[in-house]
């Protein structure tokens, strides 16, 4: 009886994924979204729905490799800074979902061999605090497609996927969310020392917080 209730859950994730694929090539949101030029008066032309569109196709194409920093950094070029965090958060944690079913329910022993090794490593920390490594993977990884697919194959709970990963969105989201169109309104006509400048900042940043993080995972991670 599981195992039947299980096919059925597969056949239906598959038959989801088909459907959005299709919906949104028969949209054109394939060759909208190759073309970061095109999306704001695509997305402006469909009205109030062009928030599900935005959503519908990342959801639908950030699993498969499409890069989610398109969308992330489209959104407060469209739309106030709110409006951006909230389709960007819907839009994200759709695709996380989409990533992680068709993992765990579909492509189960295809994508386990896939799987980089530096995401292995966190195999021990998932089973002993699932939660904090959930949600530390998502803060400094943010959504790349195979971290989907490692939560997807391992023994983390969807309940424990979602919450955790919708917390560790939270703040990278909310940040360039607010200051996205700020930063490239302010950036647009600098002058190259400010370009060198802001390069060395965030190499500082980017640093500093992957020695902290990676000091939080140990913490889970016996050396």
């Amino acid at each position: 009886m599981a195992s039947r209730s299980l096919r059925h859950l597969r056949l239906a994730a598959v038959a989801a994924v088909a459907v959005g694929l299709v919906v949104a090539q028969r949209l054109g949101l394939f060759e909208v979204f190759r073309e970061p030029a095109r999306i704001k008066q695509a997305l402006v032309e469909l009205g109030p729905g062009g928030y599900a569109a935005f959503v519908a196709a990342y959801a639908a194409l950030q699993p498969f490799g499409v890069p989610g920093t398109i969308f992330i950094l489209a959104a407060p070029l469209l739309w106030p800074w709110p409006v951006a965090f909230v389709v960007s958060m819907v839009g994200t944690m759709a695709a996380s979902v989409v990533g992680f079913s068709f993992a765990r329910f579909v492509a189960r022993d295809w994508v386990s061999k896939r799987v980089p090794a530096r995401f292995r490593a966190y195999e021990e920390a998932l089973e002993k605090r699932a939660f904090f490594t959930v949600f530390m993977l998502r803060l400094v990884f943010w959504m790349p497609p195979m971290l989907h697919v490692f939560f997807g194959i391992s023994r983390v709970r969807f309940q424990t996927h979602f919450w955790a990963s919708l917390a560790g969105y939270v703040l990278p989201l909310l940040v360039t969310s607010y200051f996205g169109e700020k930063f490239f309104a302010a950036m647009r006509d600098a002058p190259p020392s400010a370009w060198i400048g802001l390069g060395a900042v965030v190499v500082t940043l980017v640093v500093l917080f992957w020695r902290i993080s990676r000091r939080s995972m140990q913490k889970v991670i016996p050396s």
